[in-house]
């Protein structure tokens, strides 16, 4: 029996949450309102956490809490706070990056696994061997290392030091995220969640971008309808690269996009599942369909990292500052009544009566169909639901099941 490694999700807010597991994510990543590397997320207060904790357990699913930041002295009794209040809700694991922060967790939290976030930017056995000495389950390696060097890391380490890596989602310019461009351009500390992704800004360059001493260091600069880019990276996707993926030891696979929408989770969640399911199967053959999916969600253009280069070469640097926008989430499923053919759904965004669309289901690649016979909650027919939140139903032409998406075309 091939190993199946864990499928991890993003989960910003409740909602994400329960859209990353009820389309299979196997454990997910979240936050508390404070020592996350997402401030901008939405985030989790304590009573939140408790309430998460309990919903993904009740499913069998794992739940880790980021506390990757790297907090100044003073902030040192907050975070004592936060570890004690910590104790009762028992996630399965915490995402660390900084030592201290390490140390104070194995002391205070000593039946908690301890996972060491990307930030500690781990590159050799010797990093993770290390980890592993202070306590740590897991490491979440370094998104510089190709997939050769990853396999040669797993070789070298004991097989109960497990292994996590992304696999998708946005690259960040700086070495595993530690960037000081944010604090120095407006005060606002990467490194203590408040990044405000200045490597993704628009700029105008003028002049020549020479190294005084080195004259004929010269940065070769782009135009492209009017801007050119630096610092814009491509968003990692390895769904073409599953079986390659699966057969290098890595324990956990992870999803990147907390501040992504509960479509984009949905969406990816389910895409990585159904690769990672075909290939378990014995029967594995590429969908095409599966790009298909990963292209109808927000993202920059696609590359695959570092994981088969050892530099950030020119495939990896995107050749338009903007994000491909999603395509429209438009309702999802309450129920559906089999009887007669119709589900109950609440509305996104505005939909009419008429239109093309597709609905998304955990397994399965959307399915296009027509929306029709819109009805309100009165049973009275309209033309469309163009409000927010509305609940109305419609005439869908195959069974669906409660969570279920229906997006644009």
């Amino acid at each position: 029996m091939k190993k199946r490694p864990e499928l991890l999700s993003p989960a910003g807010n409740f909602e994400k949450m329960k859209a990353a597991i009820l389309y299979g994510a196997d454990a997910v990543y979240l936050a508390g309102r404070a020592f996350g590397m997402r401030a901008a997320a939405d985030n989790f207060s304590l009573e939140e956490l408790s309430e998460a904790v309990q919903y993904a357990h009740e499913r069998n699913v794992r739940v880790y809490l980021t506390v990757n930041t790297m907090p100044r002295e003073y902030q040192y009794e907050e975070l004592k706070a936060y570890f004690q209040a910590l104790k009762s809700i028992r996630p399965d694991a915490l995402i660390i990056g900084d030592i201290g922060v390490l140390s104070l967790a194995r002391e205070m939290l000593p039946e908690i696994e301890l996972h060491i976030s990307t930030q500690a930017s781990a590159v050799s056995s010797y990093d993770c061997l290390a980890w592993r000495a202070l306590g740590a389950k897991r490491v979440v390696l370094s998104r510089e290392l190709s997939l050769d060097e990853i396999k040669a890391i797993r070789a070298a380490i004991p097989e109960d030091l497990e292994l996590e890596a992304f696999i998708h989602g946005s690259m960040c310019v700086s070495y595993s995220g530690r960037c000081l461009l944010s604090n120095h351009m407006i005060g606002r500390d990467a490194n203590r969640g408040m990044c405000a992704q200045p490597c993704r800004w628009n700029y105008s360059l003028y002049g020549e971008i020479r190294e005084e001493k080195r004259p004929d260091l010269v940065i070769p600069l782009e135009e492209h309808r009017g801007e050119t880019f630096v610092m814009a990276s491509r968003d990692t996707c390895m769904i073409e690269h599953i079986p390659a993926l699966m057969e290098a030891g890595i324990d956990s696979f992870k999803i990147e996009g907390r501040m992504k929408s509960a479509y984009y989770t949905a969406v990816v969640t389910n895409t990585y599942k159904m690769a990672m399911d075909s290939y378990l199967s014995g029967k594995y053959e590429y969908n095409p369909a599966w790009m298909d999916e990963l292209c109808s969600v927000s993202h920059r253009e696609y590359a695959t990292g570092y994981y088969f280069s050892n530099s950030f070469t020119d495939a990896n640097t995107a050749s338009d500052n903007g994000y491909l926008k999603e395509k429209a989430y438009l309702a999802v499923v309450e129920s559906y009544d089999e009887s007669i053919g119709r589900a109950t759904l609440m509305q996104r965004n505005k939909l009419e009566c008429g239109q093309r669309v597709a609905l998304l289901t955990p397994g399965s690649v959307a399915r296009p169909f027509v929306i029709e016979a819109l009805k309100n909650e009165a049973g009275e027919e309209i033309l469309s639901a163009p409000h927010p939140y509305m609940t109305f139903s419609a005439a869908i032409p195959f069974a669906v099941k409660k969570g279920d998406i229906i997006r644009g075309l």
